[in-house]
C-alpha cells in the first residue's frame, strides 16, 4: 500500500517547513551581506578645500590669535621690550641665526640626538614592558619603581649623569633613556593588561607561544596602549634632551636647541630665548603630526574605532 504525505503543499510546490527553512537562509544571507557592507571601508577622497578647512584652518586661526595677543601685549608695554619682545623681534633673531648658517645644524643636532635616544629607549622599554607584563614576580618587584621613575622629572637625572659620565654625549643619552624607557614600558604593560583573555587562549590553542605569541598576539593586541606609551615616551625623551642640553653645556657637545636657549639666557637676549623656545615647540609638534598622529589614526581605523570619511 503506497504511503501518502498529508502535509499541505503550497502553490509553488514547496512544503511549509521547506519554505520556512529557505526564508531563514535568505534572511541569514541578507544579514551577512549587511554586515559585510558595514565592514567595508569606503575611501572617498574629500575635496582639497574641505580638507584645508577642517585640518588647516583651525590651527592657523589659533596661531594668528596668539600672535595678535602677543603683539598687543608688546604694544601695551605690559613688560619692557627687553623682557617681552614682539613677534617681529623674535623673527629677526631667528633670521640672524639663519643668515649665520647655524639654525639647521642646531635643530639637526637635537633631532638626531632625540631620534637615536628614542630608538634605544624603544627597544629597552619594549623588552622591559614585555617582561613586566608577563612575569608576575618581576611586576611585583619593579612595577611600582617604573611608575615612580615615570613621575620623576627628567632634569633631576642631569646632575647625576654629569657626575657619572662627565660632559659627554653619554650624559645626554643617559638622561633621555631614563626619561623615556619607563613611559614606553608602562604603556606596553597597560596595553597587554587590556587584551581579552579569550584572545590569549586562542593564541595558545593555535600554537602562538613564545616569540610567535609576542609577535602575533601580545603586540597587536596591546597596540593602542603601546602607541600611547610611545607618544608619551617621545615627549619625555624630548623634554629630557632639552634639560640635558640646557644644563650640560660644553664645546665638545656641540650646539643643540638647549644650548641655544642657554646662550640666549647668558647674553640676556630675550628674542633669542623665545626663538629657541618656538623652535623646540615646532619640532615637538612636527614629530607628533608627521609620525605619531598618522600611526595612531591607522591603528584606530583598522580596529573600527575611527570613523572613515564618506
Amino acid at each position: 500500500m503506497a504511503s501518502t504525505d498529508s502535509r499541505p503543499v503550497e502553490a509553488d510546490g514547496a512544503r511549509p517547513a521547506q519554505r520556512a527553512k529557505r526564508d531563514d537562509a535568505g534572511d541569514l544571507a541578507g544579514l551577512e551581506a549587511g554586515l559585510d557592507a558595514l565592514d567595508t571601508r569606503t575611501a572617498t577622497r574629500l575635496p582639497l578645500a574641505q580638507v584645508l578647512r577642517r585640518k588647516a584652518l583651525p590651527p592657523a586661526v589659533a596661531v594668528v590669535l596668539v600672535l595678535a595677543l602677543w603683539q598687543l601685549a608688546f604694544a601695551l608695554r605690559i613688560k619692557e621690550p627687553y623682557q617681552l619682545p614682539g613677534p617681529l623681534m623674535v623673527w629677526d633673531a631667528l633670521a640672524e641665526e639663519w643668515y649665520k648658517g647655524t639654525i639647521l645644524s642646531i635643530v639637526w643636532q637635537s633631532v638626531s640626538r632625540g631620534a637615536l635616544g628614542f630608538a634605544v629607549a624603544l627597544v629597552l622599554g619594549t623588552l622591559l614592558g614585555l617582561l613586566v607584563a608577563q612575569v608576575k614576580p618581576v611586576r611585583a618587584a619593579i612595577g611600582p619603581i617604573l611608575s615612580g621613575l615615570q613621575s620623576l622629572p627628567s632634569v633631576a637625572w642631569v646632575p647625576a649623569a654629569i657626575i657619572w659620565f662627565g660632559l659627554t654625549d653619554a650624559t645626554i643619552y643617559a638622561v633621555v633613556l631614563l626619561g623615556a624607557v619607563p613611559s614606553i614600558a608602562n604603556g606596553l604593560v597597560a596595553g597587554v593588561d587590556r587584551i581579552q583573555p579569550l584572545h590569549l587562549r586562542a593564541g595558545h590553542v593555535i600554537g602562538a607561544t613564545g616569540f610567535r605569541g609576542v609577535r602575533h598576539v601580545l603586540l597587536p593586541g596591546a597596540l593602542p596602549g603601546y602607541i600611547a606609551g610611545l607618544k608619551q615616551g617621545w615627549a619625555f625623551s624630548w623634554r629630557s634632551l632639552m634639560a640635558a642640553e640646557l644644563i650640560a653645556t660644553s664645546p665638545e657637545l656641540g650646539a643643540g636647541l638647549g644650548q641655544l636657549l642657554e646662550t640666549g639666557r647668558a647674553y640676556q637676549d630675550m628674542p633669542l630665548v623665545l626663538g629657541a623656545i618656538l623652535l623646540i615647540l615646532l619640532v615637538g609638534i612636527g614629530i607628533e603630526l608627521l609620525i605619531f598622529a598618522p600611526l595612531e589614526r591607522r591603528v584606530l581605523r583598522h580596529r573600527g574605532l575611527l570613523a572613515t570619511a564618506h
